[in-house]
């Protein structure tokens, strides 16, 4: 069976509606009775359109409220008004491979089976990557024109 998906948008509005759809489908699946956390790892250079994804994901969830990147503050926590779940949004980009995470209560929110979380350079985790994932790497194809491919690791 493939696991893998890989997509081409040719905007930022394109990329936004693939990150929505995700959400969609995924919301379907919660109410299917899915009991565990869902955790997105995103990967893809500095503009590659991870947070233009993590607006629309956000959006396709049913939450108004604008998204700005945490890159400073490292994680972000949004509750969703119509069920008990939460979306962290997670910026690991001023981290360097492994300093300071455990401080910063990634355990606990992976382990939520609420949580439905969104990890920026996911990369820097090293041996804290969690097994069960979905992987989305962006590559940069023109100005506007993102790759976008979608793995489900188990």
């Amino acid at each position: 069976m493939d696991n893998t998906h890989t997509i081409r948008t040719k905007s930022a509005k394109e990329t936004q509606t693939i990150g929505q759809t995700m959400a969609a489908s995924l919301m379907e699946e919660r109410k299917l009775g899915k009991k565990s956390p869902s955790i997105f790892c995103l990967y893809g250079e500095l503009g590659s359109g991870k947070t233009t994804f993590v607006q629309g994901f956000a959006r396709g969830l049913g939450l108004t409220t604008r998204l700005l990147s945490p890159t400073f503050i490292i994680v972000r926590r949004y509750s969703l008004q119509t069920q008990k779940i939460f979306l962290y949004h997670i910026d690991l980009y001023r981290i360097n491979h492994g300093e300071g995470i455990d401080g910063l209560g990634l355990r606990e929110i992976f382990s939520d089976p609420s949580a439905i979380i969104l990890l920026e350079w996911a990369d820097r985790l090293g041996s804290l990557l969690p097994i069960q994932r979905t992987d989305i790497t962006f590559n940069v194809q023109g100005e506007d024109e993102r790759e976008i491919m979608i793995e489900k690791m188990m």
